[in-house]
């Protein structure tokens, strides 16, 4: 991503960029910074914007061919269109190969197969950026960036605990720290204290204490998040799917902790976060035992039967699991 920065601030830009990966954040950002440094905003002439797997293809690669009107470049972007996932075009892989020199062609995919020959087209005529999600200490910069722009500061508490409850999305983050600065406009100093006031806890971080609260038996606490999470108007089965989830990310992780697999490894297959592997998942699959887990993850599909053959409300099941997976 740092090759983007650098390609804008010379005005040395490729023909063909690729923002691929699961921070949308980062995809949206680093798209408008290209197409801003590419094409004016109000010229609607020269910038064609494509999106969902049923645009025309042939009609963007007619678009491509097409020199600008009264304008130096032509930019198209292509965003969500599963292009990369997809049976190859041929003609779409001649047109990256000879892509005229006034076209610039952006596409933004969250999900990509990096052995395709599309993905290799690209890489061979233009750039591939990841946009993965960051790791804690660049988040932790970032938001203090965030907040420097706004004249504020925030102690390394509340730092932390801004973290905890949004999770990595920097979209959230984002959000969570324009309130905090809404909150504290007269004040510099942002504390824990605000944050707790403040910053709202994503749905997965309350599955998370809730299996925790399962982990220490404590029926009451779990009970008393899944209570909230229905005041807050989420789905029973959601709920179900999230707690299913969870199980079996700690199966994934408890078995390769048990083969001895190392840390960066474990972040690599799972797919997840390497700072919320650290801080929360190998900690709570340490408080279960193999079979414990792989019981909770049956009990979850004996309980998504039991509603969708309508032997047991949805409410009614998924108390019953979170009753009989906290029971002493």
């Amino acid at each position: 991503m740092k090759r983007i920065a650098q390609d804008i601030k010379s005005g040395q830009l490729k023909n063909i960029y690729l923002l691929y990966g699961e921070e949308a954040y980062l995809r949206r950002q680093y798209r408008d910074n290209l197409k801003r440094a590419l094409v004016p905003e109000d010229d609607t002439m020269n910038c064609s914007i494509y999106s969902g797997k049923d645009f025309n293809v042939n009609e963007m690669m007619d678009m491509a061919g097409t020199m600008p009107f009264f304008a130096e470049r032509r930019v198209i972007v292509v965003e969500n269109s599963g292009l990369f996932k997809a049976a190859v075009n041929d003609r779409l892989l001649e047109l990256l190969k000879n892509m005229p020199d006034t076209t610039y062609l952006i596409f933004v995919e969250e999900e990509i197969d990096r052995r395709g020959k599309l993905y290799k087209a690209v890489t061979a005529n233009g750039y591939a950026a990841l946009c993965e999600v960051q790791d804690e200490a660049t988040l932790k910069k970032w938001i203090m960036g965030l907040l420097k722009k706004e004249n504020k500061m925030i102690t390394a508490d509340a730092l932390n605990l801004l973290l905890d409850k949004t999770g990595a999305n920097m979209e959230n983050i984002r959000r969570e720290v324009e309130k905090l600065v809404c909150y504290k406009y007269f004040d510099e100093g942002i504390t824990a204290q605000d944050v707790e006031e403040i910053c709202t806890v994503q749905i997965q971080n309350r599955i998370f204490e809730m299996v925790d609260a399962v982990a220490a038996k404590n029926q009451k606490s779990a009970l008393a998040l899944y209570y909230d999470l229905l005041a807050l108007k989420e789905a029973p089965m959601k709920i179900l799917s999230l707690i299913a989830r969870q199980f079996h990310m700690l199966l994934q992780v408890k078995e390769m902790r048990q083969k001895g697999y190392p840390e960066n490894e474990i972040a690599q297959q799972t797919g997840l976060n390497a700072y919320f592997l650290k801080k929360k998942y190998i900690p709570q699959a340490a408080q279960f035992q193999l079979q414990k887990i792989e019981a909770a993850l049956r009990e979850c599909v004996e309980a998504e039967e039991r509603v969708k053959t309508g032997k047991m409300p949805d409410i009614l099941s998924v108390e019953l699991i979170i009753v009989g997976l906290s029971a002493k």
